[in-house]
C-alpha cells in the first residue's frame, strides 16, 4: 500500500511517516498543498493522510480538486481542527473520515 502523506508539521510528519514505514507502508511525505497536488498528479496512491493547515494550499483545497477530478482515493483528514464545522465541511468535500490531533 503507498499512502500519500500531507503534513507541514515536521515532528508529527517525522512519527507518522516512521510509524507507517515500520509497518511496511510505502509513503511519500509532502510538507505543503501544491506539493500535495504534484504528488497525487504524478504517482498512484492507495490513501492520503491529508492535513488541513498546509501553506501554499490549504488541504480542503486540495481535496476539493481531487474530488473535481472524479478521483476516488480514499482521503484521511488529520487535523487539529475540532470544530463541528470543520468535520462537516471536510467529509462534505469528499473526505472519507476526519481524525482530530492529536492521535
Amino acid at each position: 500500500m503507498r499512502i500519500l502523506l500531507a503534513e507541514d508539521d515536521v515532528m508529527i510528519g517525522e512519527v507518522v511517516l516512521d510509524t507507517l514505514r515500520a509497518e511496511g507502508y510505502a509513503v511519500d511525505w509532502v510538507k505543503d498543498g501544491a506539493m500535495a497536488e504534484t504528488a497525487l498528479a504524478t504517482a498512484d496512491y492507495d490513501l492520503l493522510l491529508l492535513d488541513l493547515g498546509l501553506p501554499r494550499k490549504q488541504g480542503l483545497e486540495v481535496l476539493r480538486g481531487l474530488r473535481a477530478r472524479k478521483q476516488r482515493l480514499p482521503v484521511l483528514i488529520a487535523t487539529a481542527r475540532d470544530a463541528v464545522a470543520e468535520r462537516i465541511a471536510g467529509l462534505d468535500a469528499g473526505a472519507d473520515d476526519y481524525l482530530v490531533k492529536p492521535y
